[in-house]
């Protein structure tokens, strides 16, 4: 687990502002969901539903881009003991 961060709130226009340290990892620009649950404020990065599917599709490509076997290969069939009450 990341080690906390800490930092100050400070007025930006008529909000509220929190400058997240480089370490968290967002990038400038990033849409958040932001959160209160009791005292915590939690920032969730929103999905982009675009890049997400750009991501799967290039991932089915490499799939795709994998040697297929040659052959099968044949297991021996398992047997499986009665097991009475089961």
């Amino acid at each position: 687990m990341n080690a906390p961060h800490r930092t100050r709130s400070f007025k930006s226009g008529n909000s509220v502002a929190v400058r997240l340290p480089k370490a968290i990892g967002i990038d400038a620009g990033a849409e958040l969901q932001v959160e209160r649950h009791g005292d915590r404020v939690v920032l969730t990065p929103v999905a982009d539903p675009a890049e997400a599917k750009r991501a799967w599709l290039a991932f089915l490509d490499e799939l795709a881009a994998l040697p297929k076997p040659s052959e099968v290969q044949k297991r021996e069939r398992i047997e499986f003991p009665d097991r009475p009450g089961l």
